[in-house]
């Protein structure tokens, strides 16, 4: 028999959810086992990460999996990571979850199997169809609120039934229901929040009301879901909504160091909890310190930060990147990596100057932008051969790519990699795979932060 389902659409109350069962007619270990295998690996290795601190780092054998038995972890949402890519998995006491990825179509192919699967694989079937409703709503977002409203609403309940009918067959834990419940409940909350932030202004009080009903039913205090990446969007939007005045444009307000500074001020005001605060003031900013256009009030905006977060680490991990940032600046000598050619050997970045050179990013996990961006390095090549194109790829080589290479017809030699993803993302500032480094003859910064798809690159090439 189904469980009682509250009435309304956005609250399943999840205070309630732990009384439901004060014990278990079946005896449930306390390990978890947790492995797996990656086709077309990335990497030699895959991390598990809770709360943003590393758990375990678990090599892959020659079959290219992994695997291990846990005594100790807590019931709750991991990050599994094979770089670049990461995927939310929950682990609880009892689990034995083995998961099959591919990591040429990351997303696309995680598939859980075992004891503990069905949440997992609800939660990732549940991300492909919100990427399959984007192109759907991308153009009702032109509707008016009300139509808007019953188009997520309509959407909502589908995802609830989903949810019931998953939840009869499987019996989850209420923990398990808390966090399956807000994978489908706060997505469609971003997307109305997301709505009021493009077609909000000029609202009224009534309107306002109306629209925002919504929210009284969840909660701004979910401790449990601090890391949790539906729940997360979902306040930062929430927060980007409540930092706008009535009259305010988000598109014109949105990449300001007031708009951010003014997010920060709401995570002291409503937000409850240091670990979820803290959370939330680390990603605004990451958000505002990666904006360059704002570079010069940055300080400014580091004083607001230390005001709401008391994290020690996340201190030293933004005043990192602010100082990152300040070394890939115009004008100053490249910071040296230790890089891998197409040899294998390993190099020195400061050994391939000697004539203007531009360093564009790709991914093994994302070959389709990399057919895009090798294209265009071609053309570049031929309209400005006064400078060397370099492509870098975020994990180090393997046969695989030298097969694509050869397929593509890619010169090898123009080809380099990552030794060391972590060091190189943090010391070059790679944030995303669009991003583009030029510098000059003897290594010195012309653009730290170029956008290589951009049309209005290659006028910046034509500069120098």
């Amino acid at each position: 028999m189904l469980r009682e389902i509250n009435k309304s659409l956005w609250l399943y109350p999840f205070f309630l959810l732990f009384g439901l069962f004060s014990c278990q007619t079946e005896e449930t270990s306390d390990s978890i086992f947790f492995g797996g295998q990656i086709v077309n690996p990335s990497a030699s290795f895959v991390t598990l990460y809770k709360d943003n601190k590393t758990i375990d780092c678990l090599a892959l054998n020659n079959n290219y999996r992994f695997f291990k038995y846990y005594d100790s972890l807590q019931a709750g949402i991991y990050k599994l990571e094979h770089i670049p890519e990461y995927k939310s998995v929950f682990l609880e006491k009892g689990d034995s979850i083995w998961v099959r990825i591919n990591a040429s179509s990351f997303n696309e192919s995680i598939v859980y199997s075992g004891k503990g699967a069905a949440k997992n694989n609800f939660m990732m079937d549940l991300l492909l169809n919100y990427e399959t409703e984007n192109n759907f709503l991308s153009s009702k977002y032109s509707n008016n609120s009300a139509s808007f409203q019953k188009i997520i609403d309509s959407l909502l309940v589908e995802k609830k039934n989903q949810w019931i009918r998953m939840d009869s067959i499987n019996q989850l834990s209420p923990i398990a229901q808390k966090i399956t419940q807000a994978a489908y409940i706060y997505p469609y909350a971003t997307r109305k929040e997301r709505y009021a932030l493009l077609r909000g202004t000029y609202w009224s009080k009534i309107q306002d009301s109306t629209y925002f009903d919504y929210r009284k039913y969840l909660s701004l205090s979910e401790t449990d879901l601090a890391f949790f990446d539906p729940y997360i969007n979902y306040l930062m939007n929430y927060l980007s909504e409540k930092a706008l005045d009535s009259a305010q444009n988000y598109f014109r307000n949105k990449q300001t160091t007031e708009h951010n500074v003014k997010r920060l001020q709401l995570i002291d005001q409503y937000i409850s909890g240091s670990v979820l605060k803290n959370n939330l003031a680390r990603a605004v900013a990451f958000e505002e310190l990666l904006n360059l256009d704002n570079h010069e009030k940055h300080d400014y905006f580091l004083k607001q930060f230390l005001i709401v977060n008391n994290s020690k680490s996340y201190l030293k991990e933004v005043l990192g990147l602010h100082s990152d940032i300040k070394n890939m600046s115009k004008g100053k000598k490249l910071p040296q990596l230790a890089l891998q050619n197409h040899l294998l050997d390993t190099i020195s970045s400061n050994s391939l100057f000697g004539k203007p050179t531009v360093f564009y990013f790709w991914s093994q996990t994302q070959m389709g932008h990399y057919r895009n961006t090798i294209q265009k390095a071609k053309l570049l090549t031929k309209e400005f051969p006064q400078y060397n194109f370099k492509g870098v790829c975020l994990q180090p080589f393997n046969e695989i790519v030298f097969q694509v290479h050869q397929m593509m017809d890619v010169p090898h030699d123009s080809q380099l990699a990552f030794i060391d993803f972590e060091e190189g993302s943090k010391k070059w500032v790679v944030s995303l795979l669009n991003r583009a480094i030029i510098v000059d003859r003897k290594g010195t910064i012309i653009d730290g932060f170029g956008n290589f798809s951009s049309p209005k690159f290659t006028e910046i090439l034509g500069k120098y």
